[in-house]
């Protein structure tokens, strides 16, 4: 098994020092090296320093702004219309988010509409924002239009994800979920691994079902539950693209092989005190006793156990952190090249026979 072990922290720096090769601040460069690592650390490998050759080269050839420009105008007391200047989806997701915490921190709850952004990485990063200060959240973004609308065969729609987390209790709640079947990245990952994909993920070009990811990328994903995933995507795009006036409907750049033209995605940001309804005690209570009664339910055939959302990812998280990340050699040794190009000291990895942590 031609696979390499690296910690967390050694991939961090490296991943920042790239970041601060094509301009972007150390600070920045930072906080978004973190993000990536996060996704990987929680097993979400479609969204973490594999994706860092394509923010490196549209940062090169100055498709990504950095640093950008980040403007806020306040809407309302409670509410903030973001223009990302076209940055850094991190930097400027992580900006939206901060904006919307301090609002709801002083009026019980917020939103935030953004445009003019980039893709942003997992959802899950800006809820552990909300998280972290006590509040519940909601979090959208539209993506490149890769999946059809229930009864049509052009993609129209993004996977466009949607994050929900619930603070209080012992055990927060974090849901991080594409509205297609499958994040579109994973297949992408796929075919760049030479891998099969899962019967159900997608469509190829002529509207076939396949499991062939290279063929799943010039088709279609399949939405999650047929209609409900579609819908659930048109209203993700609502909030995020048309409320906030970013692109839409199909036209939000693919960063992946446009390199001439910005991406203009959307977000849309809300978060609220839990205590606006009940006693902060009361609510805790509440909350542990919600995810006690989750936990103690008789397990399925084939289950270990019974998982509230988030667990999993932070599960994988901890035996990451403590054992390292495996990435097979290819994808590092891209790293390296990036590296070498931009006179950053190359990394070394200690080989390993285990598989890439994934989930």
């Amino acid at each position: 098994m031609n696979t390499v072990v690296i910690a967390p922290e050694q991939l961090t720096r490296f991943a920042a020092d790239l970041f601060t090769a094509v301009g972007v601040p150390t600070p920045d460069a930072r906080g978004v090296a973190e993000y990536l690592v996060e996704a990987d650390l929680r097993g979400v490998r479609s969204h973490g320093v594999a994706r860092l050759p394509v923010y490196l080269r549209r940062l090169e050839q100055g498709i990504v702004k950095t640093p950008p420009e980040i403007k806020v105008r306040e809407a309302a007391p409670a509410a903030v219309h973001v223009d990302g200047d076209n940055g850094l989806g991190f930097i400027v997701a992580r900006r939206a988010m901060n904006e919307a915490i301090d609002r709801a921190e002083a009026f019980g709850v917020a939103v935030a509409a953004v445009f003019n952004s980039n893709h942003f990485g997992i959802a899950a990063n800006y809820l552990q924002q909300a998280l972290d200060a006590g509040l519940a959240a909601m979090v959208l973004t539209n993506a490149p239009p890769a999946m059809a609308v229930w009864g049509g065969k052009k993609p129209l729609l993004g996977t466009n994800p949607i994050g929900l987390a619930m603070p209080g209790g012992d055990s927060p709640l974090m849901l991080d979920m594409a509205t297609s079947t499958v994040a579109k990245g994973k297949i992408r990952r796929a075919a760049n691994q030479g891998e099969t994909i899962p019967t159900g993920w997608a469509l190829d070009e002529y509207g076939q079902p396949t499991t062939d990811a290279a063929a799943a990328l010039r088709g279609v994903v399949l939405p999650l539950g047929g209609a409900k995933g579609s819908g659930l995507a048109l209203m993700v795009d609502a909030l995020s693209g048309v409320v906030s006036g970013a692109a839409f409907g199909g036209e939000v750049g693919n960063q992946n092989i446009d390199f001439e033209a910005p991406q203009n995605v959307g977000h849309f940001f809300m978060v609220f005190r839990p205590d606006l309804f009940l006693p902060a005690g009361d609510f805790a209570v509440r909350m542990n006793e919600l995810v006690a009664r989750i936990r103690g339910c008789p397990r399925a055939d084939g289950f270990e156990a019974v998982l509230v959302p988030g667990e999993p990812e932070a599960m994988a998280a901890e035996i990451a952190r403590r054992d390292g990340l495996v990435f097979a050699r290819k994808d590092l040794d891209e790293l390296n090249g990036w590296a070498g190009k931009f006179g950053i000291e190359m990394q070394k990895f200690t080989s390993v026979d285990r598989a890439p942590n994934s989930l």
